[in-house]
């Protein structure tokens, strides 16, 4: 057998393992909503899928694994929880040697929230003492780099907006034919996005230096004052938004940007009122909440923008976080429902969505229509994000797992079986529906306990704690 003969076959080795492992780690839902179901089991498909044999997170079927952000959203989505070794691979893929972290700068911050959500997860404390070194060089870069001491609020395009398609003039430069962001006049825009996961991401700091036995309190008054800054620059409570940005002359743009509004209400920026009422006067389309509302003039129904007013789904999972947050409950389902709708329908969980239709689209920039992208991860574990996170209530802390579930919207019975969490197996029963307060009633194995599982596989049977490793059958009642 020739050399190319063996590396083929060694390929095919590696294929078929990895897809075994993955059948073997894989974990289902059982809903009395076929589609759900479905989408759970594509969803699955896809993150598995887009892992290499190297256990590097691809950010999907046409793309590779250099975007921070996805790396950061697939890992504090669902990874960390179902396959931390290749979320953290793909964590530390993106920094710099592990001392601080790499590729676009401007919402790069959002790497440090997935770090602690990793920790949290895994209870590594050596991946802890290395995340907290490369977060605190990569804050301390960012802020010598980006922040406008005038505004007291960081500088730079909002996240993940790195298509020009996502802005209007003057950021936007008539004429200029590049799709790149900062090929045009963004680097000093402040956005409502980026600021809320800087103020996250300090809380995440300050977190990590408690953690490790130090003093945290410093991180937690910077955050402190930039949530006193993006309150004051981008929540207008006259009108009851949250606006999208300030561009470089000063001037505000007071269009909706979803997934800034999902990371002010899911970092409490705003209270919970003020989120229910923002909430309810937000743009949706028939098709879920648009990524940036309303059309800018160079688009329209017909020819819509490729970042304006398309449906991401990751934006929209995310929202829908921010929803069962608020307990904005119908909301959530109602976003949760038309992602599984979308990705069943289409077969498979696409990149963007046309409002006008629900068929994958790139949307336009630049004057021209752009592909579609199938198989895009953080659709595919924004998705699972939900199910596991709001549907079945898992909290994920420092001691390991709680449970407050909000259930089926009718209040059916639905299951989640496969979950491995340390040295256990967990099976999650719901039934009833509730809005993520702590459940009703609760039994592991048949014996009434406290919805919680510890690292170490702690459980409260009746007021007592005790050790356990291997199957727990958690059933909660709403």
């Amino acid at each position: 057998m020739n050399k190319a003969n063996i590396q083929a076959v060694l390929a095919t080795i590696i294929i078929v393992t990895t897809s075994f492992v993955a059948k073997l780690n894989a974990q289902t839902v059982t809903t009395n909503n076929s589609t759900l179901n479905q989408a759970f089991s594509m969803a699955m498909s896809a993150l598995d899928k887009n892992i290499t044999p190297e256990g590097l997170i691809l950010a999907g079927g046409d793309y590779g694994g250099e975007w921070t952000r996805d790396c950061a959203f697939n890992s504090a989505n669902a990874a960390s929880l179902l396959r931390p070794d290749a979320a953290e691979h793909s964590l530390w893929s993106v920094t710099n040697n592990r001392s601080s972290v790499g590729h676009q700068y401007w919402d790069k911050i959002i790497w440090v929230i997935a770090a602690w959500n990793h920790y949290m997860a895994t209870a590594d404390n050596a991946f802890l003492a290395d995340a907290l070194r490369c977060a605190t060089a990569t804050i301390a870069e960012l802020e010598s780099t980006c922040y406008n001491t005038s505004y007291k609020l960081f500088t730079g395009p909002a996240v993940f907006q790195d298509g020009i398609a996502g802005y209007d003039a003057p950021i936007y430069q008539t004429g200029n034919n590049s799709s790149y962001v900062l090929d045009h006049d963004a680097k000093n825009i402040m956005c409502l996005s980026t600021n809320c996961v800087y103020y996250k991401a300090y809380q995440c700091i300050a977190d990590m230096t408690w953690q490790s036995g130090h003093d945290g309190s410093a991180y937690e008054n910077k955050a402190k004052q930039l949530k006193k800054a993006i309150r004051a620059n981008f929540y207008d409570k006259r009108n009851n938004r949250l606006i999208y940005l300030i561009d470089q002359n000063g001037k505000k743009h007071t269009h909706t940007e979803a997934l800034g509004v999902a990371f002010a209400v899911l970092y409490e920026v705003v209270s919970r009122s003020e989120a229910q009422r923002l909430l309810s006067g937000v743009h949706v389309t028939a098709y879920g909440v648009p990524c940036v509302y309303p059309a800018f003039p160079r688009f329209s129904a017909q020819k819509p923008g490729r970042h304006n007013v398309m449906i991401w789904p990751h934006v929209n999972m995310m929202y829908a976080s921010a929803c069962a947050h608020a307990k904005a409950t119908k909301q959530f389902y109602f976003e949760l429902n038309n992602l599984a709708k979308l990705a069943v329908n289409n077969k498979g969980f696409y990149e963007i969505y046309d409002p006008a239709n629900g068929k994958p689209s790139g949307g336009y920039q630049c004057g021209h229509l752009w592909n579609p992208c199938h198989d895009q991860t953080w659709c595919a574990t924004g998705f699972i994000r939900n199910m596991l996170y709001e549907v079945f209530g898992i909290k994920i802390g420092l001691r390991g797992l709680k449970f407050r579930p909000i259930g089926m919207a009718d209040g059916s019975k639905c299951t989640l079986k496969g979950l491995r969490f340390h040295g256990n197996v967990i099976n999650i029963t719901v039934t009833g529906k509730g809005n993520g307060s702590a459940p009703k009633a609760c039994r592991i194995n048949g014996v009434k306990a406290s919805n919680f599982v510890g690292h170490s596989g702690e459980i409260f049977e009746n007021g007592r704690q005790r050790r356990t490793s291997g199957e727990l059958n958690i059933e909660i009642e709403l």
